[in-house]
């Protein structure tokens, strides 16, 4: 790396390098004003003063890259000043940004992929469906390239090819995508309850301090690679199991001129327009919509039942008449 004066020039000495706040904030990509506020907040520390200039060190672009690289990873400013502390106190950062990446990694083999405008609109129909593509784009089937309007990047070729499989078996594209949205929701609450689980009974132990020491990271970390497939081997084993169950029962029905009744203690599936899931997980988040639904299906059958029994009580009876 070229070493920078305080004004930004080659250093021809082997000085540490200075930089002045403009030049830090090129280095960094971080605004002059955002370092400021950094510094305000006691995430940054304060520059050297000298004479009327503040100069700063590569300490300071090491931190700012520090802090963007954890605010990508999604923590809150909060978090990392606690993160922070703990390195200036002499606890390393390294296990915590291992159990990090461990977990911000991908959770599949998977690899993306390109797909030209062409072949896409000759996999759906031949015909261009500006409705769709917004559609795809909207849930992250499809992502846009900067720069490039005839091609799109596929973060899940599976999932495409999913949906190009049901189109071509006669399912429209509105059906395919509210499907979808309604999957995520009751799959993003398996995830939600898989990770309680998991945290309760197995990382509780590693993450009892804030931030947990490098160890007890690391042995978080190693824990995570152990249990990364488990949620989708499970999903994967009982969702094989229901689909046989279902389907065998489905074809039952079609075969049968008298389809069994169902019986009562057996739950069924319902299915919900996908404007009612999306409206409900804004109201109560995406871990709460089974049981609200449940809960609102349950009172509705209660007030039914107390307005079924007090039609059918005395033309004009009082509670006391009742009673």
């Amino acid at each position: 790396m070229v070493e920078q004066t305080a004004q930004g020039a080659p250093s021809a000495q082997g000085s540490p390098v200075e930089y002045r706040i403009e030049d830090l904030a090129h280095h960094s990509g971080a605004t002059v004003r955002t370092i400021r506020a950094y510094q305000d907040r006691g995430l940054l520390p304060r520059p050297e003063r000298r004479g009327r200039s503040n100069v700063y060190g590569d300490t300071h672009l090491a931190r700012l890259r520090q802090i963007a690289d954890l605010l990508d990873r999604g923590y809150t400013l909060a978090s990392i000043k606690e993160l922070l502390e703990a390195w200036d106190a002499g606890r390393g950062l390294g296990g915590v940004l291992g159990l990090v990446a461990e977990v911000d990694g991908p959770w599949t083999d998977e690899e993306a992929d390109r797909i030209s405008r062409a072949e896409l609109d000759a996999t759906f129909g031949g015909k261009p469906d500006e409705d769709a593509i917004r559609e795809a784009i909207e849930l992250g089937v499809l992502e846009r390239i900067p720069d490039r309007d005839d091609e799109f990047l596929v973060p899940s070729p599976q999932e495409l090819a999913v949906a190009a499989e049901l189109y071509e078996a006669g399912v429209p594209l509105t059906a395919i995508s509210g499907h979808l949205r309604e999957l995520r929701v009751q799959v993003e609450h398996i995830a939600s309850r898989f990770l309680e689980f998991t945290t309760e009974h197995v990382f509780a132990r590693y993450l009892e301090h804030r931030p947990p020491t490098d160890a007890d990271a690391a042995e978080a970390a190693a824990m995570v690679r152990r249990l990364r497939p488990l949620a989708q081997q499970t999903v994967d084993a009982e969702l094989a199991r229901a689909m046989r169950l279902f389907a065998t029962r489905h074809l039952q029905h079609h075969l049968s001129s008298e389809p069994p009744p169902p019986r009562g203690d057996e739950p069924r599936p319902v299915s919900l327009p996908a404007g009612t899931i999306r409206a409900v997980q804004r109201l109560v988040g995406a871990e709460n919509v089974a049981a609200f639904v449940t809960a609102a299906a349950e009172r509705e059958v209660q007030t039914r039942t107390l307005d079924a029994l007090s039609s059918n009580g005395p033309e004009n009876g009082s509670i006391d008449q009742v009673i």
